[in-house]
């Protein structure tokens, strides 16, 4: 099979070192995890972990969205948040963004991310 490397555009924030934003393979993509960086600032967006989500949820819709993928076509999310009590206001909004044939999921506390981030996403998607 080939891999093909997934190349992104001012909408979606570039990678912060040395790695691939996304990867496909055969009929599945692989997207490295996404912050909640603002992509037009570059900075990391501030505030409750609700906002970070929807931040990161857009930026992961938008990468999609150049390759005419939507967060339907995602299929497993592996969500890591620096504090587990945040879980409840992280599964909110998560819910505005994936309504329906949910992906499957991990979620895991870890005790650093990039850049201070208080939460990433990485996901897998099946393309068309």
């Amino acid at each position: 099979m080939e891999k093909k490397i997934i190349l992104v555009s001012e909408k979606v924030p570039a990678a912060i070192g040395p790695y691939s934003p996304a990867v496909k393979v055969g009929k599945l993509m692989f997207i490295s995890g996404q912050l909640p960086v603002n992509p037009e600032s570059g900075n990391l967006v501030k505030g409750d972990i609700k906002k970070q989500t929807i931040q990161i949820l857009k930026n992961l819709s938008a990468l999609l969205d150049l390759y005419s993928l939507t967060l339907k076509n995602v299929v497993k999310t592996t969500v890591f948040l620096k504090n587990m009590n945040d879980f409840s206001e992280f599964n909110t909004a998560y819910a505005q963004y994936f309504t329906d044939e949910f992906p499957a999921r991990s979620c895991i506390e870890v005790a650093r991310l990039p850049k201070d981030a208080e939460i990433e996403i990485e996901a897998i998607a099946i393309c068309d």
